[in-house]
């Protein structure tokens, strides 16, 4: 360690403990004191439901049993999707929804560096591959309206836990489409058709790309972004999310 690091990290660490006594950390879901920035509290850490292996090899989507480290859910098997690997932090249910929606809608922008580490854990291997690490764009006008993109936030932030360079306008969102909240998945696959491009093909040409997004429902979005990276020239794209829904019907 070099003499500006051994200097540094302790005043840091002095800084950090003198604003935790100016504001006293709080729970990222209820706003309940905590003992770290950027923690859950007890109750809320155990309603989210954090994916762990046995998972779908390409997707992600969590097993009720250890098929192998290979295995493919059913839809995987049936039509393989265009990114190669899709992981997720938690389960988007119930309890872990306003965590989301509280990031994405209420600026509650300084859970980006906590929800980062949480990307890195799930994501590990991912991320190591990673030479991009791009974000699902926002169209513009959507992007004014809300002030900041929570997935270039995530993209951001997780920068700094790997090797791969932050891209936050690797891809562009040419098309303002509606909200898919309510939409089914034949619905959201047209509904995102065409809405992405690539702003410099060059920058990703032979290059592995890690896609960064909030909520994976059913893989529309991200899916359509891959085939753009891939056409531009991409030699991969896996996908990492903070969320992942998981239909009644589907394993867990």
């Amino acid at each position: 360690m070099d003499g500006f690091s051994i200097v540094v990290a302790p005043v840091r660490r002095g800084a950090e403990r003198a604003l935790d006594v100016l504001f006293p950390p709080r729970c990222l879901k209820c706003g309940d004191s905590v003992t770290r920035t950027g923690a859950l509290c007890a109750g809320c850490w155990s309603g989210i439901t954090f994916i762990a292996p046995p998972y779908c090899a390409v997707c992600g989507l969590p097993f009720d049993y250890d098929a192998g480290p290979e295995a493919a859910c059913g839809p995987c098997s049936a039509a393989t999707p265009p990114f190669d690997r899709a992981r997720a932090v938690f389960v988007y249910n119930d309890d872990s929804r306003d965590l989301v929606l509280t990031f994405k809608h209420a600026d509650r922008t300084q859970a980006a560096p906590a929800f980062a580490e949480w990307l890195a854990r799930a994501g590990d291997g991912l991320l190591a591959e990673a030479d991009l690490i791009a974000p699902v764009p926002l169209h513009r006008r959507r992007l004014f309206a809300r002030r900041y993109n929570q997935s270039g936030l995530l993209a951001r932030h997780l920068a700094r836990h790997g090797p791969g360079l932050f891209a936050p306008e690797l891809l562009v969102r040419r098309k303002a489409t509606p909200p898919q909240g309510r939409m089914n998945a034949a619905a959201r696959r047209r509904n995102v058709r065409g809405a992405f491009a690539i702003r410099d093909a060059a920058a990703v040409e032979g290059r592995r790309v890690l896609l960064i997004d909030d909520v994976y429902t059913t893989g529309a979005t991200v899916a359509e972004c891959t085939r753009v990276l891939v056409r531009a020239g991409a030699k991969a794209v896996d996908v990492l999310t903070l969320a992942r829904v998981v239909r009644a019907g589907e394993p867990f």
